[in-house]
């Protein structure tokens, strides 16, 4: 018992060391449509210490387009994120907040450890584009989520909160990239305090150390339909409000999200199910980071919640929360 919890010890003590400066990789979401989930991601790094370095010169991951219509052209430009890393900004670990990001960074990872194919391709273009051609193994990603848990820790996090989130109930919602396909994520499902891809946690542990209490919520890796949004939004539609009615059945008064595509799909579907099938749901949703870092004392404007489509900032001012 001793000594596995001593190899714990050390494991975190390393992974602490390793992620109190990372390279960000903000993707092409968090300039946009996510910016509040960008500052508020930022704002909490800030607070807690952590360094972020943001990726010179990065390039889209190749998102669902690309992937869709050549996966070796998006595994090649995941690796050039990777690359740029690694070479350019000098950093082995890639934060990246974004699910599809994360994910598309993961799969890389995993192409180019398994398929020649992908080997050969990757290889060809990085020396036509004239840069170091990504080997894998050389980069470890890690999500936001990952950064805050293992880089600042989960005993130091409980010294930083102020106001807290006590008393406001929350439904943690995941979405589908974060955890599949499993084969993609091998440092998940390994026992102890690994994220788990039929369950995640990681979201539930930092907010219930906010003062959150965390509902029991079936559908925390169902998809929003991000990507049929654009070719068939009344699914989109009806996907999201499943989760949102369910996160309202499960008592919730606020949806926490970790995913800029979930987070604007929820938001948006939230309205057009009220002006399309008549169906009002009043559950907030709001960026992980924008509620961590409103537990530690930031205010709302510091954390871009006034920018989020819901608005929430009275709901928050009345909770005590902002």
């Amino acid at each position: 018992m001793t000594i596995l919890i001593d190899k714990t010890d050390r494991q975190e003590t390393s992974k602490k060391q390793k992620y109190k400066k990372v390279a960000y990789y903000p993707g092409c979401a968090l300039e946009g449509s996510a910016q509040p989930y960008d500052k508020s991601t930022r704002a909490v790094g800030k607070a807690l210490g952590l360094e972020l370095v943001e990726i010179k010169d990065w390039n889209c991951c190749g998102a669902m387009e690309v992937k869709n219509i050549d996966p070796e052209i998006q595994t090649y430009l995941s690796s050039r994120v990777l690359s740029d890393a690694q070479h350019k900004s000098k950093q082995d670990v890639v934060m990246a907040p974004c699910n599809g990001c994360y994910h598309n960074l993961k799969k890389a990872e995993y192409d180019l450890e398994n398929k020649d194919k992908s080997r050969a391709v990757t290889e060809k273009i990085s020396k036509k584009a004239g840069h170091e051609t990504y080997k894998s193994g050389d980069v470890e990603t890690i999500h936001a989520l990952d950064w805050i848990k293992f880089g600042y820790g989960e005993d130091e996090l409980k010294q930083k909160i102020k106001g807290g989130l006590k008393g406001l109930k929350v439904a943690n919602y995941y979405g589908c990239m974060y955890t599949r396909p499993r084969h993609i994520f091998p440092e998940k499902d390994q026992g102890g305090d690994s994220e788990s891809t039929s369950k995640p946690h990681y979201m539930d542990d930092l907010l219930a150390i906010a003062g959150a209490e965390n509902v029991e919520f079936p559908l925390k890796t169902a998809c929003c339909g991000g990507a049929h949004t654009l070719s068939d939004s009344d699914m989109s539609t009806k996907l999201v409000l499943n989760i949102l009615e369910a996160a309202e059945a499960a008592g919730a008064e606020v949806i926490a999200t970790e995913c800029p595509t979930c987070h604007s799909g929820l938001e948006m579907h939230q309205i057009r199910a009220l002006k399309r099938l008549s169906k009002d749901t009043n559950v907030k949703v709001v960026y992980f980071t924008q509620l961590l870092g409103m537990a530690m004392g930031l205010s709302p404007r510091k954390v871009g919640l006034h920018a989020n489509i819901s608005d929430s900032v009275g709901f928050m001012k009345q909770k005590g929360i902002a």
